[in-house]
């Protein structure tokens, strides 16, 4: 008995340690670990926004096979892939309604369903670096804040997990923002569509799933989506020729930081135990920081083969950053104005970005606009 309890307290120990140095080992995202042979007492039912055979997903699946050994027996996760049992903006209904027990989705997702949505991930011109985001959820409140929101329809946000910047792919160059005019972009939605449309581009909702289609038939003329290795997975240097990006300065100007997050039904987080309940953040944590860094090795496998597939990187102007600010800033406030828990959870998303440590913006950058709180 000593002999089975101790060895997965040791491979879970050994999980936190390489997800903590995961930024400097990534290989050790895929590296196995000696599995309990029991059935785990609780098997949860959890599915991705990652397309089977993505790098994301392989990495989800990893780590889902990895969770009674990291859980000593107490649970597992039987891992499903984009769309297999629900569609990614149908998802949240799927875990409330308990035909799933979790999801593992885009958080950018939930700005159709709520409109603090819109600043639990990535928005233009936002908080920028991975490390941003944890300040926000871990030391200015935001993770409370997500919680108090999931639980409105019934969930629980256990964590969230960092993915990359988003990429826009195009069968036509794009150096300027003059160059979306009238272009047929696909977006999350959320703020992000509504600054692409002020800039003149004609926009469209679809989800991940949805893209490589709509890019091959020609229905859009450009898409924003992940980072290079999941999109290479994919298939998009196939369908497309260009990659748009920011200035040097400002890689991405829109989606900075796409996060996902690890999430679960009230029904199914009641039956864990205290123990796994303190536990449960914690692997999901570790797990986020293994998941970023397998996926930027991976990027950086990546970017040669754009280059053999003949897909060209074009990028924006300095100039085209300070008027993107100018579109962000105004969509910023009008989303965070649509109800009080909006306002609220932005105006933690301000006091970081005004954080000398981090300075995005300063008070005269937003003296015209305000929070109705």
């Amino acid at each position: 008995m000593t002999e089975r309890t101790d060895q997965p307290a040791a491979s879970r120990r050994r999980f936190l340690r390489t997800g903590a140095a995961a930024a400097a080992s990534a290989p050790a995202i895929v590296a196995s670990t000696s599995l309990t042979n029991a059935a785990p007492k609780m098997t949860l039912r959890m599915q991705s926004s990652w397309q089977p055979g993505t790098t994301g997903y392989k990495i989800f699946e990893q780590w889902a096979k990895e969770m009674p050994d990291l859980t000593d027996g107490e649970v597992g996760i039987k891992p499903f892939p984009a769309g297999a049992v629900s569609g990614d903006f149908q998802l949240m209904d799927a875990v409330r309604n308990n035909v799933l027990d979790g999801m593992n989705v885009f958080t950018v997702y939930w700005a159709g369903r709520m409109a603090a949505g819109v600043f639990l991930s990535s928005y233009p011109m936002g908080l920028n670096h991975p490390h941003m985001w944890d300040m926000l959820f871990d030391s200015y409140g935001g993770r409370e804040m997500a919680d108090e929101l999931y639980s409105n329809f019934g969930l629980k946000f256990v964590g969230h997990v960092h993915h990359d910047m988003n990429l826009i792919h195009s069968k036509k160059p794009i150096s300027s923002l003059e160059g979306l005019k009238g272009l047929k972009l696909r977006v999350p939605g959320g703020i992000v569509a509504d600054c692409f449309a002020d800039i003149g581009a004609q926009t469209t909702l679809l989800p991940g799933s949805d893209v490589y289609p709509a890019l091959e038939k020609g229905t859009i003329d450009a898409a924003d989506f992940v980072g290079p290795a999941v999109n290479y997975d994919l298939g998009f240097h196939q369908v497309t020729d260009y990659i748009t990006m920011g200035p040097t300065s400002t890689p991405c100007l829109h989606q900075p930081v796409d996060l996902m997050d690890i999430s679960l039904s009230l029904r199914a987080w009641d039956g864990l135990s205290d123990r796994m309940k303190k536990l449960f953040p914690e692997l999901v944590d570790a797990y986020s920081r293994r998941h970023y860094a397998g996926i930027q090795e991976a990027n950086k496998n990546a970017w040669p083969k754009y280059e053999e597939a003949g897909v060209e990187v074009t990028r924006l102007s300095e100039a085209d950053v300070t008027k993107f600010r100018d579109v962000a800033i105004p969509n910023w406030f009008k989303w965070a104005n649509k109800d009080k828990t909006a306002a609220r959870l932005f105006q933690k998303h301000l006091e970081v970005m005004q954080n000398p440590e981090v300075a995005l913006i300063e008070k005269s950058d937003i003296k015209n606009f305000s929070l109705d709180l």
